[in-house]
């Protein structure tokens, strides 16, 4: 269903010369998911994610970013569809526990604007994926916001009868909401 990591968000690793770390305040943020089933939008998050970040906005090109989502933590807060998320057919967590995204620079686009182009895997398919988002920096603090449309069943979610539409749109999005602190502030 469409959890995703970019699930892919928006996280930043390392220290890529000129880029601060930034320490993601899991509290205030979320990695979350949205799909419509059987014509009936719904929404989800991930209970259990990291996000290494490294980002100056003077040279968003030297910054980086890492996030690994515990794929187990899916929740929508439907029992039938919460129970189903682990299973084989959709997230298969026993054979692929966790989904990862890494960016290894980022593209001012004017404005508050930027983009992640970035790889993320799930269920051990990786895909280039570009991840927009806006960022507001105030001080030692930042708050970043994306969205990213993907089709589930290219990195094999929704398999056997699944496969198909029907019942579960393919489309589906990943949305970051980061809340950050600058290290060492």
């Amino acid at each position: 269903m469409k959890s995703f990591a970019l699930l892919a968000a928006l996280s930043l690793l390392a220290t890529p010369a000129l880029a601060s770390d930034w320490a993601v305040d899991p509290t205030k943020s979320r990695l979350g998911f949205s799909g419509v089933q059987n014509g009936a939008p719904f929404q989800g998050s991930f209970g259990k994610w990291t996000a290494e970040i490294a980002f100056d906005p003077a040279h968003p090109e030297a910054g980086h970013a890492k996030v690994t989502i515990d794929l187990a933590s899916a929740k929508t807060g439907d029992t039938q569809r919460d129970s189903a998320l682990p299973q084989a057919e959709w997230f298969d967590v026993k054979a692929f526990p966790g989904a990862s995204f890494e960016a290894t620079g980022f593209v001012a686009k004017g404005g508050d604007a930027y983009e992640a182009p970035g790889r993320l895997t799930i269920r051990g398919m990786a895909k280039d994926v570009v991840l927009p988002f806006t960022l507001a920096v105030t001080g030692d603090k930042a708050a970043a916001k994306g969205h990213l449309s993907l089709v589930r069943t290219g990195f094999g979610v929704g398999q056997g009868v699944w496969a198909t539409g029907e019942w579960v749109a393919l489309d589906v999005g990943v949305d970051i909401n980061l809340v950050a602190t600058k290290s060492g502030s």
